[in-house]
């Protein structure tokens, strides 16, 4: 099979499922996994993906939502520089609300050896900091979805009306100045919206992808936060923006 045939099969899986990976390519096009390497080396040159170790994403479209394994290998350095940020954020004796995104798994670690509590959806997080002596442990339960291994669906939103939080950190899909946060499906949009609307403060935690996206469901408008975390230094128009809604740049 030449090259152009490959690739076409190969966006045609990452239009489908947003995400490939290359045992998977390589099995699907009977061919070597070294092979498979070289074509989404090409394509990515050609900004058609963003690889991964193992494999290669997209981030088109307002339904692409990645399951949880992609996501976790995706743009470490800089999750560890927001989690870092976040923790300023973070008093001993706060209780705070982290999601079910990776980057929400990064300041869990950040934060474990505090005396905070955390109330959480996310079974990851909860594995993480089980053993913590120091940590007030509060799962949001549901039904368990094995894609982002978390709890999610109407008991998870039913549980979560329950509480109230000093701060909120969430990550979303999406963030735009028009749209305001949005995510992937409905479900997710409507426990972020819960979260930031139980949360004293609620700050939007994201790496520098997100921004001037717009996902399938809408959270909230940028202006109902309290800050932003990202990775990396604001665009001049987004520093305006933000600054013009009272939105503290972190």
């Amino acid at each position: 099979m030449l090259a152009i045939a490959r690739q076409k099969i190969i966006r045609e899986q990452l239009k489908e499922h947003k995400s490939v990976r290359i045992a998977e390519l390589a099995d699907l096009l009977q061919v070597t996994k070294e092979t498979v390497r070289r074509d989404l080396g090409s394509m990515e040159k050609s900004g058609e993906l963003i690889r991964t170790h193992g494999g290669a994403y997209i981030l088109d479209g307002v339904q692409n939502d990645l399951d949880l394994s992609t996501r976790q290998v995706l743009r470490i350095q800089e999750k560890e520089t927001i989690a870092r940020k976040c923790s300023f954020l973070i008093e001993n004796g706060d209780y705070i609300f982290l999601d079910d995104s990776s980057t929400a798994w990064f300041i869990a670690r950040e934060v474990m050896h505090r005396n905070i509590a955390i109330l959480t959806p996310s079974l990851e997080i909860i594995n993480l900091l089980a053993s913590c002596s120091n940590i007030r442990l509060f799962a949001v339960g549901g039904e368990y979805n094995a894609s982002s291994g978390s709890f999610k669906g109407g008991n998870t939103i039913r549980n979560l009306e329950r509480y109230y939080v000093d701060k909120a950190f969430i990550s979303c899909r999406s963030v735009s100045m028009e749209g305001g946060l949005t995510d992937t499906n409905d479900s997710d949009a409507l426990l972020h919206k819960l979260a930031l609307a139980h949360a004293t403060e609620k700050y939007l935690a994201i790496d520098t992808s997100k921004l001037n996206r717009t996902s399938f469901a809408t959270i909230v408008p940028v202006s109902d936060l309290n800050g932003i975390i990202m990775d990396s230094p604001f665009p001049p128009e987004w520093m305006a923006f933000l600054q013009g809604n009272a939105v503290q740049i972190y």
